[in-house]
């Protein structure tokens, strides 16, 4: 999972003046400054790996983005955004070509930046619009929508006036709080797909949940999730290792079926698509401590 948080970068672009009452205008893209990159990594099976922010306490923007482009190019994850594909990749790009820092992961894997496939990368907000087909909502929308907490404290409004407060373990708390909660809606995506089974949902909600539960740096977004909303899913589902068995009744027939949950060809079935990578090697997160 993946979050930026952004400042204006006032020494390349000149905000306009707006008449009192008047809110600001959003800077363009490449005029956006990164202060902190947030990630949370899964593995192939849906557990944490970590949780932290790229550079530490860093503000170097640069080495923010050269840390980034290595793990990215190295590990070679999923990377997995809420809008990222219209505002934080663009942004890493742009600011990237500020710094001359090299992306080819960007720009020589193809799947990274085809917003029909999921192979280097997954827009969440992309795909659950069907790709523009319908109108995009809000994280904070989703994540309410499925029994996260949403914007907690802090929204994105408030990150500059933070940032110029010197308050930057803030904006990384802000961050982090939105990656979990892009977490959550990714494993959710992920049963809606039919990409895993209900019961590989809850496992995989329950033992994000164990882990995140250790860190203080998001206690106060985790501890706002309704639980029972978030584990809540439909279908067969396999408790303890024993099939359960559900009748299906044909409307219009009379017909009744049993099926053992399990062993169906889709609904049951367990893709193994990575979000993580298998390679040795572990993300270069500096942090306080890690999840």
């Amino acid at each position: 999972m993946l979050d930026i948080e952004t400042v204006p970068d006032t020494t390349r672009w000149v905000r306009p003046e707006v008449a009192p009452g008047k809110e600001a205008p959003f800077p363009p893209t490449w005029a956006h400054r990164i202060i902190v990159i947030g990630c949370l990594w899964l593995d192939a099976d849906y557990r944490l790996r970590r949780l932290g922010v790229i550079g530490g306490s860093s503000l170097d923007e640069g080495q923010l983005l050269e840390d980034f482009a290595r793990f990215v190019g190295r590990s070679k994850p999923v990377l997995v955004t809420y809008n990222g594909r219209s505002f934080d990749l663009p942004v890493i790009a742009l600011r990237s070509l500020c710094h001359g820092v090299p992306l080819p992961w960007y720009y020589q894997e193809r799947g990274v930046r085809y917003r029909f496939s999921e192979e280097g990368h997954l827009d969440l907000c992309d795909w659950l619009t069907d790709h523009g087909a319908t109108r995009s909502s809000s994280l904070d929308a989703i994540a309410r929508l499925i029994g996260l907490p949403g914007k907690v404290g802090v929204d994105g409004s408030q990150v500059e006036g933070l940032y110029l407060g010197g308050r930057l373990d803030e904006i990384q708390r802000y961050c982090l709080a939105d990656v979990v909660q892009t977490a959550g809606v990714f494993l959710r995506f992920r049963l809606l797909q039919g990409a895993i089974s209900p019961a590989a949902y809850r496992a995989a909600v329950d033992a994000l949940l164990v882990e995140l539960d250790k860190d203080a740096r998001v206690a106060d977004v985790v501890g706002k999730i309704d639980r029972d909303v978030l584990r809540a899913c439909r279908g067969p589902v396999i408790e303890g290792g024993e099939a359960e068995t559900e009748t299906v009744t044909l409307a219009g027939t009379g017909t009744e079926t049993e099926t053992e949950a399990g062993t169906g060809t889709e609904a049951e079935a367990e893709t193994g698509t990575e979000t993580g990578t298998e390679a040795e090697t572990e993300m270069d997160l500096a942090v306080a401590s890690e999840a």
